[in-house]
């Protein structure tokens, strides 16, 4: 055989079909190349998507740190409590929290109150309708359900070890599907507080992390205290079952809350935004590590010693803080909002017990307490934010969500109860509730 001439017509084969990819590539590309009108369109649905992953996440966070801060006998309630929320919250606001939060133009009461319908997408493949200035319709509604979820977490933790698991679900329904988009709706849909005050909430101290704190404390003075917890004048330490869990509960939510706060800047379509994005990332970090700091020392100086529990709140307190406004500090100033947080968490703890009001988390603290402070710390780095503008609506919220929630609350303890037996309370939930243990090869009685 001749391999002179064999040689030749294998190189043949061999390049001729390369050459024939390469031309199909080059027109497959050519013709795959979105218009420039969609590239927008579609960077900000990434957007919503990637930063949605990122909340969901935060989920497994509060798990994690609610799992870690309770007593071993109450932990699998827990957990079963934050993965029904996360349900419950999916489901409800699909059928009436999207639109009651985002009613466009259907508003029920203007400015007030949104429109009572169910979300709907843009059909498969999106339409000739689709508004290619924002982002699709499925990715919005996905990134802001993560923000109705967090609201009811936030109350799982406070009344935590004594109330029953129903209640506690039905209450759920009633914040996710309702409270939490109706007060959204009044900022975030162009309600009133948008359009009359010109209300700045970047990514939600008030609009979500008050809401959720308002509603635990609500919770927690009808609920009362955990059995022991406050005796003869003194505060009874309830040490949690798992600190490594507490602590990787916060890292969790320290990673997820950068796609709470960068995701809020609602669109990634040009380098101005994406510039924007990645000084939201840098000024939620700092002041994550600025409350953390502050807490440890802090605590340091007032109990001789570092507090392990206070340090992983003031790290979420410090993330509490720079929420409604990442965007305008600089990173000196993000830092010091943070750290503020978190000596207001060291503070706002024992001042809770002086109240006798129990929260087995510090969600109080951490929610509620640095959600107003960050909402108001806007008016130091904003120079757009008045302080009526942020004032009165910090008002208005607090009041409308702590009196629906405490009414919600008593109707619930006057038709099922709200608190278990105290033989119930001193088994544990897992037990009593649930019938089964977290930690069964370790724990008994």
């Amino acid at each position: 055989m001749n391999l002179k001439k064999i040689l030749p017509l294998a190189a043949l084969v061999a390049v001729v079909p390369l050459a024939l990819y390469a031309q199909d590539a080059a027109v497959v590309d050519v013709d795959m190349t979105p218009p420039n009108e969609e590239i927008g369109y579609i960077f900000t649905t990434f957007m919503f998507l990637v930063t949605g992953f990122l909340v969901m996440w935060m989920a497994a966070g509060f798990s994690m740190l609610e799992a870690g801060l309770v007593r071993s006998k109450n932990v699998t309630m827990q957990s079963l409590k934050n993965v029904a929320l996360f349900a419950i919250a999916a489901i409800m606001y699909y059928l009436v929290g999207y639109n009651l939060m985002y009613p466009g133009d259907g508003w029920t009461i203007p400015n007030m109150l949104g429109a009572f319908s169910m979300a709907v997408m843009e059909p498969v493949g999106g339409s000739a309708d689709t508004d290619l200035t924002y982002a699709s319709v499925g990715s919005d509604f996905f990134f802001q359900l993560m923000f109705c979820a967090t609201t009811a977490s936030i109350v799982s933790g406070t009344l935590a070890e004594r109330i029953k698991l129903w209640p506690f679900l039905i209450f759920t329904v009633v914040l996710t599907g309702f409270i939490y988009p109706i007060q959204a709706s009044w900022k975030w849909g162009g309600g009133f507080l948008d359009a009359d005050y010109g209300f700045l909430d970047f990514a939600g101290s008030t609009v979500v992390h008050s809401v959720g704190g308002w509603s635990a404390l609500a919770g927690a003075l009808i609920l009362g205290p955990r059995l022991g917890k406050y005796k003869d004048g003194r505060v009874n330490p309830m040490p949690g079952s798992n600190l490594t869990l507490a602590t990787l509960g916060t890292f969790i939510l320290w990673l997820g809350w950068f796609g709470f706060n960068g995701g809020s800047q609602l669109y990634m379509d040009t380098a101005g935004n994406v510039a924007d994005i990645s000084r939201i990332f840098a000024n939620t970090n700092t002041a994550a590590a600025g409350g953390a700091l502050a807490a440890l020392i802090m605590t340091q100086l007032m109990y001789k010693k570092p507090d392990l529990t206070m340090v992983l709140n003031g790290a979420l307190a410090g993330l509490v803080s720079i929420t409604a406004e990442p965007l305008t500090p600089g990173l000196g100033a993000a830092t010091l909002i943070g750290a503020f947080g978190g000596i207001l968490v060291v503070l706002a703890v024992p001042l809770l017990d002086k109240l006798k009001i129990d929260d087995v988390v510090g969600a109080i603290p951490v929610h509620l307490v640095c959600g107003i402070w960050g909402t108001l710390a806007v008016l130091i780095t904003n120079p757009d934010a008045t302080v009526t503008g942020q004032v009165v609506p910090i008002i208005i919220v607090g009041v409308f969500t702590f009196v629906v929630a405490a009414v919600v609350w008593f109707i619930l303890k006057a038709t099922m109860g709200l608190r278990v037996s105290e033989e119930d309370e001193i088994l544990g939930l897992d037990k009593a509730e649930l019938g089964m243990e977290a930690y069964p090869e370790f724990y008994r009685g």
